[in-house]
């Protein structure tokens, strides 16, 4: 197309192409209008005078009549469900017809671009028959037009359609096409509002399943609402610059091109404005004054949003990738500054020497500035997520399915107790129906809400799940230390890490007591010396020449397939290869000796750094052996082929390892979980509370009564008057306490536990309150008679 081509200033027809979008849309409402006024005065006077003649009327007749008052019956009833399923995005037709209007949308603004960007002139006198871009823009239209009639039939509110955005877009650019036939030119007019059209983007990607995430959907229509207000203002402005002003009739157009106008534009909205292209028409510098009042606006809001979730999704979107080899644990619930700084502490201290797992925290919430620097001192082993457990496609993100364990952490300063177990006890169903196979260890903050666990069908204790109720250790602590006085402060110094540096400002009795606040607890397979000794002198050999302090080990009986733990058990006991041993020392490093420890190398040793590693027979070779036999006798005892195909994978496993890696995957079970969860084990686990091996006779099996865990006596009905006491009762030797009536059940459960007596020597208990014969008084003495 050539300049010469442009029509002249007196023979301009522009006129003619808008009033034929005007006369479309005004002619169109008028006529709903009109439509809709005359129906409802002909149903208003219909049911007028249906009111006197009710009592006349039969009930069959008065079906029909009000079947004739309802104006979309039949034919159009069925014309209006075939439309509205043809455009629908929820069916294939209606998906690949809103992707074909879309890419013709596109392909036509392109067409506009091609005739803008050819010319300054936007009426050009360039016969249709001569025109490929013309006659490609009619065909486009006429298939625009034929889905504007779909639309109009499928619509439930005619007249609230025809004043939608997307129907001024067909009304300004439709009817001029086929006015350029009848005038034989081109006038680009408002064509550029096809631009408006990539406004539905988000809809066509998620119909298309492409983007699925509220955040991505919302990223979406900015950027797309941004970019096509942006396009369809240039084009007004091009078109009002290159046409003049009317009441100077047409004598000072300004040329400027397509793109001049949105570069322009932009330099504006961002305030800017080098000035190097200005606006000159009346018209012009009113639109852009205008302009600016808008669209500044929307710059400023839309332009930090964008950048703020692009932000936010480069740093804690995406997913975790697991590197081979490397395990991760994943941590949820109550994810705070403190609450992360305090796990971070205990779980990476020194003291576990090389704790090669990652922590991957996944919180709905993002990080704080100070947040943000702890997670930056500790960026190797700890990465942080956006998201949230009950969501299936953030669990996918952080690879909970390959994680060893998922924690679950609870605010333990919440006003309401209850609802904040509620919420984790939903984020472990979550979890669970996402893999059913991972380990959690839930916070739970009230004991009784413990049993609404046993109903998930994928929660098992025996596969490591375990919830740790954080008022019963308190109270457990408590109560034992009735039994034990200062049971509560050494369990505390025990399980809580800390590092004892020497120094001379602490007087004798001072060091020796913060030497002890640094020791832990630690797991550690005892060497092949340690076998066929009791285990009095095993705990005398570890002590004498290592050292340590061994508290209990690890029994595993021949008929049973589970282990016990049996806690100073006696001389009665021997140790046997593959021996697992509870020490108490101040780090992993030095519970690694009696891993090492040879009794040919090392015996005359003096120095006990010097005990590491020897080059004789490998304890390994011991514990496949050990491994093999247990896995025979559990294939043989269960006959199930499938258990004896894991034995043989894990005998080659075993083989293919060396004494390093194996005695790696047994160092330190406690550095997987939080000194909760090892609290939480030592407390509650039946074997901690009642260790038979520690009876010199065995009791008869009818005398002694525990509830369903095995962790508390059992106890006959006793009616509450039966219990109480007048002031001359006088006892020795029991407890006597006064609580809130909500933690006397927990307080009691945890004061008769089996923990090292037996079911007769249990000591007496007395509750001091006021007594109400009331109901709500029986009803937590029903708590306690079992107990009591």
């Amino acid at each position: 197309m050539s300049a010469s081509t442009s029509c002249d200033k007196e023979d301009r027809e522009w006129h003619t192409f808008l009033a034929s979008s005007l006369v479309t849309f005004a002619g169109g409402f008028v006529l709903i209008g009109a439509t809709r006024l005359c129906t409802f005065i002909f149903c208003t006077k219909k049911l007028f005078c249906s009111r006197g003649k009710t009592s006349l009327i039969s009930a069959s007749e008065q079906k029909l009549h009000v079947k004739h008052l309802h104006p979309e019956i039949g034919w159009l009833t069925e014309a209006k469900d075939w439309a509205g399923g043809l455009i629908s995005g929820q069916t294939t037709t209606g998906r690949i017809l809103v992707g074909l209007v879309f890419l013709l949308s596109i392909a036509s603004m392109i067409i506009y671009l091609i005739d803008a960007s050819s010319s300054t002139s936007v009426e050009t006198c360039l016969p249709w028959s001569s025109s490929t871009t013309q006659q490609v823009d009619l065909a486009f239209n006429v298939f625009f037009m034929i889905y504007f009639f779909i639309r109009f039939v499928a619509a439930s509110d005619k007249l609230w359609f025809w004043i939608e955005l997307f129907s001024f877009v067909d009304y300004f650019t439709i009817p001029p096409s086929f006015v350029a036939i009848y005038l034989d030119r081109n006038w680009l007019g408002l064509r550029f509002l096809r631009a408006l059209r990539l406004m539905s983007i988000p809809d066509i990607l998620t119909y298309l399943n492409i983007i699925k995430t509220s955040t991505l959907i919302r990223f979406v229509q900015l950027v797309v609402s941004f970019v096509s207000l942006w396009l369809t203002a240039a084009g007004f402005l091009h078109l009002l610059e290159n046409s003049g002003d009317p009441f100077f009739k047409f004598n000072n157009p300004h040329k400027l091109t397509y793109w001049e106008c949105l570069y322009f534009l932009l330099v504006t909205m961002s305030t800017v404005g080098f000035g190097d292209i200005y606006a000159e028409t009346v018209l012009g510098r009113t639109f852009v004054v205008i302009f600016i009042m808008i669209f500044i606006g929307l710059f400023a809001s839309f332009v930090p949003e964008i950048a703020d979730i692009v932000g936010k999704r480069q740093r804690y979107g995406g997913s975790y990738k697991k590197e081979r080899g490397k395990r991760h644990v994943v941590v949820c619930g109550h994810i705070t500054y403190d609450t992360v700084s305090n796990f971070l502490k205990d779980f990476l201290h020194e003291d576990r020497e090389d704790v090669d797992v990652g922590i991957v925290f996944l919180h709905k919430g993002l990080p704080g500035l100070e947040f943000e620097g702890l997670l930056k001192r500790h960026f190797i082993q700890v990465d942080y997520f956006w998201g949230s457990v009950m969501n299936a496609n953030d669990l996918e993100r952080v690879k909970v399915h390959q994680a060893d364990a998922c924690l679950v952490l609870a605010n333990k300063y919440c006003s309401d107790p209850d609802q904040e177990d509620a919420a984790n006890i939903m984020r472990v169903i979550s979890i669970k129906n996402f893999h059913a196979d991972i380990k959690v260890i839930v916070q739970l903050l009230q004991y009784h809400n413990k049993a609404y666990l046993l109903n998930i069908p994928s929660w098992d204790w025996k596969r490591g799940d375990d919830a740790v109720c954080i008022a019963e250790l308190k109270l457990g602590f408590i109560a034992q230390s009735c039994l034990a006085p200062g049971f509560s402060t050494l369990m505390a110094n025990l399980f809580t890490m800390r590092s004892f540096n020497q120094t001379s400002k602490l007087t004798q009795w001072q060091s020796d007591y913060m030497r002890g606040t640094g020791m832990e607890v630690y797991t550690e397979y005892l060497s092949n010396a340690f076998t066929s000794l009791t285990f009095p002198e095993a705990a005398e050999l570890c002590f004498t020449k290592l050292k340590l302090l061994l508290l209990a080990i690890e029994l595993r009986q021949d008929d049973a397939r589970e282990s016990s733990l049996a806690i100073n058990p006696g001389p009665k006991v021997k140790i046997e290869p593959a021996t697992q041993g509870f020490f108490m020392a101040d780090s992993a490093e030095e519970v690694k000796r009696a891993f090492y420890y040879c009794k040919n190398c090392h015996e005359d040793i003096e120095d006990i750094k010097l005990i590491k590693k020897c080059k004789c027979k490998p304890l390994d070779q011991v514990l496949r052996k050990i491994f093999a036999e247990l896995q025979n006798k559990e294939s043989n005892a269960t006959s199930n082929e499938a258990a004896k195909s894991s034995s043989i994978k894990l005998i080659n496993d075993l083989q293919t390892s060396n004494s390093e890696s194996i005695q790696g995957k047994a160092t330190n079970l406690t550095h997987l979980i939080p000194k909760f969860k090892v609290i939480n084990d030592f407390l509650e686990s039946p074997t901690f509370r009642q260790t038979p091996i520690l009876k010199e006779k065995e009791e008869p099996e009818d005398d002694i009564k525990f509830d369903s865990t095995g962790m508390f006596h059992w106890c006959p009905d006793r009616p509450l008057n039966d219990t109480l006491l007048v002031k001359t009762c006088q006892d020795r030797d029991q407890q006597v306490w006064g609580s809130q009536k909500e933690y006397e059940t927990q307080f009691s459960l945890s004061l008769r536990s089996a923990a090292d007596e037996g079911y007769g020597e249990t000591k007496f208990g007395l509750n001091l309150a006021n007594y109400e014969p009331t109901g709500q008084c029986l009803f937590h003495w029903n708590l306690l008679e079992r107990i009591g």
